[in-house]
């Protein structure tokens, strides 16, 4: 819980470099993650941070995240995700699908032969266990996902819901980074996932519309950075419920009735000595910030811990300015270092396009089921038990909470 104070960027524009604390303890301390079959390292920071709600102020934050080094035994395998729960039993629903998602990947024989079908059986498997779990009433509750599986110098990115994945681009000889998503939010706003759900028998309307306070027939809520407070939600038919923001999510067994499934939508992305960093990051990071804002302020610092920490102030700061509070707070920074710009020809394939990356979206069939802390993690496969020990002050149940 809690932030780092940053550093702004000096006039000169050079990244900003900030010394270690010679106090620090060990969990503080930016760890490697190295990547032996192509040569280069993964250096990885996490920052999450507790959401400030004044009616609520014990409401605990719902948002988890899930590092995991050297899946499966193998060295050039690695996880990343960012966990979003809401509703009364979001952080149950979180806690849950971060622990069982990584461990069902782990037990998949195929993995790395095909990850797009290991994340899909995944998904799937993780949202029939939470549903069929007794001890978790996931009917109104749920988690947003995003993952990234790093295997050699490929990413797979799985996504379910409105957290998102960036990746920065350098472009031209100026060393510019440009930022390109590495997953759609996946909301009413984009008019495939509207369409799909209505379908399935949902009324997409936002709150002033289904109060009657603006007209229901308007079906047109601008784009997801410039719509304000009040975004188009998901209702049952005749009901005042689920009201959901997105549409696709694990969990909320309700809400799968018209539309809101767990099927994650991946793509494949080839890493490039063009890349030097990528972020995975809650929809609270991106509610006031957008995809190329946040990549600029990556890449001001040559730290991840203190890039995440400076994106997170601006989210927080940001929140404040325009509402009366903040939603919960989690980012991972994946600073890509050392890879040989041979790599941009890998197995005798060119490299896609001049940007060093392209996202190529796998398609999967939607069918609806059923009509605070602050640190770098990472190892250096010699440090596993302190890092599993880091990463379990995140694995305890919590009390049941106040739906978002």
């Amino acid at each position: 819980m809690g932030c780092v104070c940053c550093k702004s960027r000096p006039d000169t524009g050079k990244k900003i470099k900030v010394k270690k604390d010679k106090k620090a303890t060990a969990d503080e301390l930016l760890e490697v993650v190295p990547i032996p079959s192509h040569n280069f390292k993964l250096e990885c920071a996490v920052l999450t941070r507790k959401g400030y709600y004044p009616d609520s102020p014990n409401k605990e934050n719902q948002d988890c995240f899930c590092i995991k080094t050297c899946v499966q035994g193998n060295p050039n395998v690695h996880f990343f995700g960012v966990f979003d729960g809401h509703g009364h039993a979001g952080k149950q629903c979180a806690e849950f699908v971060k622990n069982r998602l990584v461990e069902i990947l782990c037990s998949d024989d195929t993995l790395v032969d095909d990850p797009v079908n290991a994340f899909n059986v995944a998904f799937s498997t993780c949202n029939s266990e939470l549903h069929d779990n007794v001890e978790i009433d996931d009917s109104m509750s749920g988690t947003t996902a995003i993952t990234v599986l790093v295997v050699g110098d490929k990413l797979y990115v799985a996504n379910v819901g409105d957290s998102r994945g960036v990746i920065g681009i350098k472009e031209g000889g100026d060393g510019h980074v440009v930022a390109q998503d590495l997953s759609q939010d996946q909301t009413p706003f984009r008019k495939d996932e509207c369409e799909r759900v209505k379908e399935c028998g949902a009324r997409v309307l936002s709150v002033d519309q289904v109060e009657g306070v603006k007209d229901p027939s308007v079906q047109s809520w601008g784009d997801e950075e410039n719509a304000g407070s009040d975004p188009p939600r998901l209702w049952m038919r005749n009901a005042m419920y689920p009201g959901t923001a997105f549409t696709r999510s694990v969990g909320d067994s309700i809400a799968e009735k018209i539309g809101v499934v767990a099927v994650p939508e991946v793509s494949v992305v080839q890493l490039t000595a063009n890349n030097p960093f990528f972020v995975l990051a809650s929809d609270g990071v991106f509610e006031f910030l957008s995809s190329q804002a946040v990549v600029d302020m990556v890449d001001r610092y040559i730290d991840p811990r203190s890039a995440c920490a400076a994106v997170a102030a601006e989210s927080y700061k940001l929140w404040l300015e325009h509402e009366n509070r903040t939603d919960d707070i989690t980012i991972i920074v994946v600073h890509v270092n050392g890879l040989p710009k041979q790599s941009d020809v890998t197995n005798g394939v060119e490299e896609r396009g001049s940007s060093g990356v392209e996202p190529i979206e796998v398609k999967s069939d939607v069918t609806p089921p059923r009509s605070e802390m602050f640190r770098s993690v990472g190892s250096n496969f010699s440090q596993n038990l302190h890092f599993h020990q880091v990463l379990s002050t995140n694995d305890q149940k919590p009390p049941v909470e106040q739906p978002r």
